[in-house]
């Protein structure tokens, strides 16, 4: 059975690797997070920090400068990335972009660009991002299944979306970010939701007498 726990930096922790410390011969968290554990193996997961670009990421970017043979782009982390493409793009454009290669220098090169028009970017912790995508893309389609809204969710924290019920998706989006580190959070979500949409209707109703 899977246990989850809240973890601060400086908690002691029986796990080793990128996000802890040793001093003798304990170990220690560096960062705020959940440790999970699972058949007596640990993991530190962590619950906020800068997004750091890695291979094969889909990301949500904004064009920074236009130059020749592509385009500088925003991607929401202290490494900008360059884009090689033909199209001609201007400042601001927003792309959705996959990461081809990340160098030892955290150079970036980005490809199979889609250039997302008229919505909006609303941008929350990277290491959320995987809660508002959900476990085989569930929670990202409760998402749009109940608010109607079409969105692009980016590995750094940037989620672009559109549609007549945008406020109520910006409204969970958030509630996903803040209670991320929860158990039945599908469930949650769904309540949340319904809930939101159920008010909505009466109000409509209440117009129209």
């Amino acid at each position: 059975m899977s246990e989850k726990k809240v973890i601060l930096p400086g908690d002691k922790v029986n796990t080793r690797g990128s996000y802890t410390y040793k001093v003798g011969e304990q170990n220690y968290s560096s960062i705020y997070g959940i440790l999970t554990k699972n058949e007596g193996r640990e993991k530190l997961i962590p619950l906020s920090g800068k997004y750091i670009p890695s291979e094969g990421d889909l990301i949500v970017g904004v064009i920074k400068e236009a130059k020749f043979g592509g385009a500088v782009v925003d991607i929401n982390s202290p490494y900008s990335a360059f884009l090689p493409t033909r199209r001609e793009y201007r400042e601001g454009d927003v792309v959705f972009a996959k990461i081809f290669e990340v160098d030892e220098v955290k150079s970036t090169k980005l490809g199979d660009e889609r250039q997302l028009y008229q919505g909006e970017i609303i941008e929350i912790s990277p290491v959320r991002v995987p809660r508002v995508i959900g476990k085989k893309n569930s929670m990202l389609e409760l998402l749009k299944q109940k608010t109607g809204c079409n969105l692009f969710i980016g590995r750094n924290g940037r989620i672009w979306i559109k549609g007549d019920n945008v406020i109520l998706l910006k409204k969970a989006i958030l509630k996903i970010e803040k209670e991320a580190h929860t158990t039945g959070l599908t469930n949650k979500i769904t309540k949340f939701l319904d809930e939101e949409l159920t008010k909505e209707i009466k109000i409509k109703n209440k117009e129209l007498k």
